[in-house]
């Protein structure tokens, strides 16, 4: 590893959880800090507007910001192809690396990369979204192979409302999901303070629990040859 490692963080706009998350996991690998450029995003559903947010043009404005920092990876720390379909992240980190010349990855990826390398077959979902997002992210996964075998969503649209979901309402949302006993559960926005909460949720429910904004990070770090195993407190994933 060199003497100082930056992962770079593209970062929706309205959002206020993800940073202090992200610095907080990092906080234990002292040559390793994370750095955020932001691009609107204020509301999520499926409407035109609402989905015109995440074109391409927006985001690699953001991450030619980021290359400026000369960090060793650009992280998508987004969720938008849970609706809009995979391969819009595997695109925008094609359209990443090309622009800049820096590996890319995303939070949605790197979660079905955890689901792949642990052989996790039947997810549950908890969310903060709305009944035809969720219901367009059950269908990606279904259609990708994987078999939804419940979802708790909260069925709100403002991003910056999803940063006041409590843990009490996580808590109780993952607890309904696992009596469904999936393979794995996955918190999926990166505005909401899932993370925190994994190794609580693990002990309580014995089973793995994957927050989007914990996914970016174990796989930036992949990215960037850093031993995910050092991040202490956050969940079974970072020993995969």
């Amino acid at each position: 590893m060199t003497s100082r490692i930056f992962l770079g963080m593209l970062t929706p706009s309205s959002n206020t959880i993800l940073e202090p998350v992200t610095t907080a996991m990092l906080s234990g690998l002292p040559a390793v800090t994370a750095h955020f450029s932001r691009f609107k995003v204020t509301e999520i559903a499926l409407s035109g507007p609402a989905l015109a947010q995440f074109d391409d043009s927006e985001i690699l404005r953001a991450a030619e910001l980021l290359a400026h920092a000369k960090v060793n990876v650009i992280a998508w720390n987004g969720t938008s192809s849970g609706w809009l379909g995979f391969g819009r992240d595997v695109q925008l980190c094609e359209r990443i690396t090309q622009a800049t010349g820096i590996p890319a990855c995303t939070a949605m990826l790197a979660l079905n990369e955890l689901l792949e390398k642990t052989g996790a077959k039947r997810i549950g979902f908890v969310t903060p979204y709305l009944d035809d997002v969720q219901a367009r992210i059950n269908a990606n996964y279904e259609r990708a192979g994987w078999t939804v075998a419940a979802d708790r969503h909260l069925r709100m649209q403002d991003n910056f409302s999803f940063s006041t979901v409590t843990a009490g309402q996580m808590r109780q949302m993952t607890e309904e999901v696992a009596a469904a006993k999936p393979d794995a559960i996955a918190i999926v926005c990166t505005n909401m303070a899932g993370a925190p909460l994994a190794e609580e949720l693990e002990a309580a429910h014995g089973i793995p629990v994957y927050d989007t904004v914990s996914t970016t990070v174990w796989k930036s770090l992949k990215i960037a040859g850093v031993d995910t195993s050092r991040v202490k407190g956050w969940g079974k994933m970072f020993a995969v």
